[in-house]
């Protein structure tokens, strides 16, 4: 991850005139290291000071058969000179390690883009892997795009012969020769990622030593060069300059990332420990991983057997006086569901994050969705109401997690915080907040008998109960999840009792569209022909394609809802005001089903369920077809 001090970059152009933005996918089997590559590569955009955004996809297998069309790895990085929202449409640049990668891939190429193919890998048994009769890069089936190929795995084996490699070992280089390369092409220095080498390998300096030589050799031979092979086109070198940013402290994050440092900071104003309760399961991990290291700021993090075990720990922690925090997809949130319900009828505080992946059962593990809303919003037996909050980038998952933070603690009530594969995998920069600006909600725990006597089940003006650690004199009570009696917390079975309190658990969780802000407009007029309405990952493609409309005159605004359930209170108002309303989802059309359900407007889905994130040009399609 990088950490740096941004300004403004007054460097000269290169070769190219500077383009606002460029696109850029890496794309080879599964262990030829794209992710790893993509990521550096990302380093050296965030110390050049571009703005960027950035899209990881991989397989789901561990290590699928090599050189097959489903092992393929790609990562996709859209940095620019101005505001970058998305990971981009279409690549401008395809590098493409095999024929597999270069045949998944090379449909979402711009006409007239780049692709770099190492033709060394294009052998007979990889072309019948990827399904090609004959080699694509000589029976001018790629003639729409420029084409440049050589022998990478060769150039690198060649690169790397003074220090002793296998064959095998030396094609493990061929990422960092690439990445010389992409390097050269965008003017970037190579030093970062030569450091970052040698303290990956501090423990063996013979292989930092190679995989320098290769990063060094793929950037001589972009220098070097001659004009193209025969059908090949000259590589071509252009800087993109940096994006002016306010003066401050950035670094490179994901939203998993966020997600932990989110929740480190909401315990931190609150002034209460964190238990985090997990099970391993894609993209979900990461938050575990990434907790283990605030140990610091009094975090407990346990892998615990499987996932009810994982979010009954939690419980049990928020009973103790802890934050009981755990996280999982949507497989995972529905072994968790029981126990969700124990907490509302509890009313424990509790922090649930849900990185969203295609379903359903095990689905697309390793792919984006945003099909967990019903599940979130209704998915529990019985009335279970519960607050759910949506993370529109991974940035701004670390802002989401201090609200679900204040929202669990102060109203004594689980929460639900949304993500996706894409925000947890996806990374840009952030500027570091300065925390002395965040307003702390400090805990009250409940720690001796109030006058006229204790009720467990008492309530303040928020309906939120007493939070009370066990062992407190005098404040012995009875826990668990049959219901409970109102004011005292006796188990009481009775029509009238039951009524009473499901009404109470329901105005509570209502009650919190009270202290939550308003809802704004993103991008436009409040009132007007169309607005667009997104939720969640949506707000990169929906804000670029309305700012484009916008451009062309056309009368749409984009709404981003960051609170899921409750909804803020002027919401029905503000999407009343529209002429039409979209509902552009990653699923097949849930939170637009929630809006006709809650305010009665005609709102239209604009629907995609293919594992990954909108296009700008697909919502630009629809704007034009509702105002056309």
């Amino acid at each position: 991850m990088a950490t740096a001090a941004r300004s403004i970059d007054t460097q000269a152009p290169a070769d190219n005139e500077n383009p606002e933005s460029v696109v850029v996918r890496f794309a080879g089997d599964s262990g030829d290291g794209m992710q790893l590559t993509g990521g550096q590569f990302t380093l050296s955009a965030a110390l050049s000071g571009n703005d960027f955004a950035t899209f990881p996809d991989f397989p789901a297998e561990i290590r699928a058969p090599q050189g097959t069309l489903f092992g393929v790895s790609a990562f996709q990085i859209n940095f620019g000179a101005s505001d970058i929202e998305t990971a981009g449409d279409a690549p401008d640049v395809l590098v493409a390690m095999n024929p597999a990668a270069l045949k998944t891939n090379v449909v979402d190429l711009k006409p007239g883009g780049l692709i770099i193919a190492d033709s060394g890998e294009f052998s007979a048994r990889n072309l019948a892997k990827a399904q090609y009769d004959v080699s694509p890069l000589d029976d001018g089936s790629l003639g729409k795009w420029q084409l440049v190929q050589f022998d990478i795995s060769a150039l690198t084996i060649e690169a790397v012969k003074p220090f002793g490699l296998g064959n095998k070992d030396a094609l493990r280089c061929k990422n960092m020769w690439t990445l010389g390369l992409a390097l050269w092409m965008f003017d970037r220095d190579r030093a970062p990622i030569e450091a970052w080498l040698k303290n990956k390998f501090s423990k063996n300096p013979v292989l930092a030593d190679a995989n320098i030589a290769a990063l060094n050799a793929g950037h001589a031979y972009g220098e070097t060069a001659e004009i193209g092979n025969p059908g090949s086109v000259a590589i071509p070198r252009t800087r993109v300059n940096a994006a002016p940013v306010e003066a401050g402290l950035y670094r490179t994050i994901n939203g998993a990332d966020a997600a932990a440092l989110g929740l480190v900071a909401g315990c931190q104003l609150a002034g209460v420990k964190m238990f985090f309760g997990g099970y391993p399961i894609t993209p979900a991990s990461s938050i575990l991983h990434a907790l283990v290291r605030y140990k610091e700021y009094g975090v407990t993090t346990f892998q615990a057997e499987d996932e009810i075990a994982a979010i009954a720990s939690a419980i049990g922690a928020s009973y103790a006086g802890q934050l009981g925090v755990t996280s999982s997809s949507g497989p995972g949130i529905a072994l968790k569901t029981e126990a969700m319900g124990l907490a509302i009828m509890t009313e424990l505080p509790l922090v649930i994050i849900n990185s969203q992946r295609g379903g359903p059962s095990t689905g697309l593990p390793t792919k984006t969705e945003q099909s967990d809303l019903y599940q979130a919003v209704y998915g529990r037996n019985g009335d279970a109401p519960m607050p759910v909050i949506a993370a529109r980038s991974p940035s701004d998952v670390f802002d989401c997690a201090i609200e679900a933070v204040r929202i669990a603690t102060q109203f004594m009530t689980p929460v639900m915080l949304l993500t996706d594969g894409y925000i947890a995998n996806a990374a840009e920069p952030w500027k570091v907040p300065d925390m002395a600006t965040y307003k702390p909600f400090p805990v009250k725990f409940l720690e001796t008998v109030p006058e006229g006597g204790f009720k467990p089940y008492g309530r303040d003006n928020k309906l939120a109960r007493p939070w009370v650690k066990p062992g407190t004199p005098g404040l012995l009570h009875r826990i668990g999840g049959i219901e409970k009696e109102v004011d005292s917390g006796h188990l009481n079975y009775s029509a009238a009792n039951h009524q009473a309190m499901t009404d109470l658990r329901k105005g509570k969780v209502d009650g919190v569209a009270a202290h939550i802000p308003d809802q704004e407009v993103a991008l436009g007029t409040e009132g007007g022909k169309l607005a667009i309405v997104g939720w969640g990952s949506t707000f990169g493609p929906i804000h670029q394609a309305v700012r484009k409309a916008r451009a062309k005159g056309h009368d749409v605004s984009h709404i981003h809802v960051r609170h899921i359930w409750p909804m803020p209170a002027n919401l029905g108002d503000l999407l009343k005001s529209y002429d039409k309303v979209i509902v552009p989802e990653m699923n097949t059309g849930q939170f637009k089903t929630v809006l006709r359900d809650q305010f009665l407007v005609d709102a239209k889905p604009l629907n995609k369920v293919s594992g990954q994130p909108f296009r700008i040009a697909e919502i630009e399609a629809a704007i034009e077809g509702a105002l056309g």
